[in-house]
């Protein structure tokens, strides 16, 4: 078993990082301690919020293309801490090696992505009933950020939106998960080489605190935040949403998601196993784009539950830094506990564990074979997001009910099919297709470039991050009238003479 505290006081080293308090943080690998923390309290976030404010002031008047050199310079300097930062995002999140990689990847993607967009934040032109006057829609910083983020993307879910929020002239707050606190100091740390090569940023640009609860719902409720981008579970935004809009502030929520595959009988089954595997079990199935529902056609259901059973036996499980692991722990026992659960629960509802299913015995971590599971309706349980490698196949014989099984769960976030015939991918691309955020062809639904949008719908939340105009979120909509006559005119026929 590799040497997990080693292994991660060297890359914190490295990153010019030296963690310090009385809590333990504890790699899900083995259960070593990797660092110490101290967790903030509500007065640490209003004080951060001030300095925000503060930062924000400067900031704001500071011309957008000048804002995207900050964000660019973070990408080089994300770009010289790739290998320490995504070793240290395995260690601390468990994920394979690659994972952990490209996850930093992702971060880099972004900062390219927010340096153009930093020359592009568009507003329209529009034309005006009055003559000698024009009207004009534009976007202004909007304010500080806060940045509520999950475990298992310790670190892209802040680039997501501090890139975007850095070049549309606001301060980023960032509580991340309490599991996750080392990879924040970290980047963090990246971010003040980045800040310090800029030279003449406002300081508090971006702050981390961090903590547990009370700590986010302080960030929640604090007015002087205009926008909480929440990643996390529905149950969190349950919290969150009510608690922001009590205040009048603006929630970005990206929460559960209860992916899944539509496979037809005119489906390339190769690319279809391949997909299901990374999609089903890809960082142990703790992505909110893990597939979890799988709806074939009764037709062929058989053969490809035969070849997904053979698939899923040869998966190495075990140590996430070896090269050759494809599936690492669950990030606790808690996790543990609730996918043994759920398990239960999908048997007493019918269903028939036809793979895996069971602990694999590793000292200090939570590894589980991942499961496949027969069900013959889509019960309670498969309905519910259990964030573990558990996949529930379900069956159809016609294409209507296929779309009404993938439609029929409260979330609404990725979704795919696979098929050779282009009326049921148009079908299911169309206005009474997919219900998700996020629908594919011929590829699963984990995993997602920057370019485009990404959130869903329903219990998901409604939120948009990363690509395409989600920067719109982090930035106020002004619409500019000009009156340019000696004339003044009033919209709409009214005459007022004073």
């Amino acid at each position: 078993m590799t040497d997990t505290s080693k292994l991660a006081s060297e890359a914190l080293t490295r990153l010019g990082v030296t963690p310090a308090g009385d809590i333990a943080v504890r790699s899900p690998i083995d259960g070593a301690e990797i660092g110490k923390v101290s967790w903030g309290s509500a007065a640490d976030v209003s004080a951060a919020v001030d300095r925000a404010a503060g930062a924000f002031e400067s900031w704001r008047a500071v011309p957008a293309p000048r804002r995207g050199e900050l964000v660019r310079l973070l990408g080089e300097e994300l770009r010289k801490a790739k290998g320490d930062l995504g070793l240290l995002v395995s260690i601390e999140a468990g994920k394979i090696r690659s994972e952990g990689l490209g996850e930093v990847q992702e971060m880099i993607d972004i900062c390219d992505f927010a340096t153009g967009l930093s020359r592009q934040l568009y507003g329209l032109t529009l034309p005006s009933e009055r003559p000698g006057h024009h009207m004009l829609e534009r976007w202004q910083p909007l304010g500080p950020v806060g940045v509520i983020s999950a475990f298992n993307f310790p670190v892209a879910v802040w680039a997501w939106n501090a890139a975007l929020a850095l070049v549309c002239g606001d301060p980023v707050i960032w509580k991340p998960s309490e599991k996750t606190p080392l990879v924040a100091l970290a980047t963090q740390a990246i971010f003040e080489r980045a800040e310090a090569r800029f030279g003449d940023a406002p300081a508090n640009l971006s702050q981390v605190v961090l903590g547990l609860r009370d700590v986010g719902e302080a960030l929640a409720d604090h007015p002087g935040v205009p926008l909480i981008s929440a990643t996390g579970s529905t149950r969190m935004g349950r919290d969150v949403g009510p608690r922001v809009a009590a205040r009048f502030g603006r929630s970005l929520l990206e929460l559960g998601g209860n992916n899944a595959m539509i496979v037809t009988p005119s489906a390339d089954l190769d690319m279809a196993i391949r997909a299901i595997a990374f999609s089903a079990v890809g960082t142990c199935g703790q992505r909110c784009t893990s597939l979890r529902r799988l709806i074939v056609h009764e037709s062929i259901s058989e053969g490809l539950i035969e070849r997904l059973k053979r698939a899923y036996a040869t998966l190495p499980i075990g140590d996430p830094l070896d090269e050759a692991t494809l599936v690492g722990p669950l990030i606790d026992e808690d996790a543990a506990k609730g996918f043994d659960r759920a398990l239960e629960q999908a048997v007493a509802e019918g269903g028939q564990v036809v793979q895996g299913g069971g602990r694999v015995a590793r000292q200090g971590g939570a590894y589980v074979d991942p499961a496949i599971v027969r069900i013959p309706a889509q019960s309670a349980v498969v309905r519910h997001e259990t964030f573990a490698p558990i996949l529930y196949v379900l069956t159809y014989s016609s294409f209507d009910e296929a779309m009404t099984l993938q439609n029929e769960v409260p979330q609404g976030l990725s979704s795919c099919i696979f098929t050779g015939d282009v009326r049921e991918s148009e079908r299911f691309l169309s206005a009474v297709g997919s219900d998700c955020g996020i629908a594919n062809v011929n590829i699963g639904p984990s995993g997602a470039e920057i370019g485009g949008a990404f959130g869903g719908e329903k219990e998901t939340g409604g939120g948009r991050e990363s690509g395409s105009d989600a920067w719109r979120a982090y930035m106020r909509r002004q619409t500019q009238t000009v009156n340019w006559s000696s004339e003044l005119p009033l919209a709409q026929g009214v005459k007022f003479t004073v």
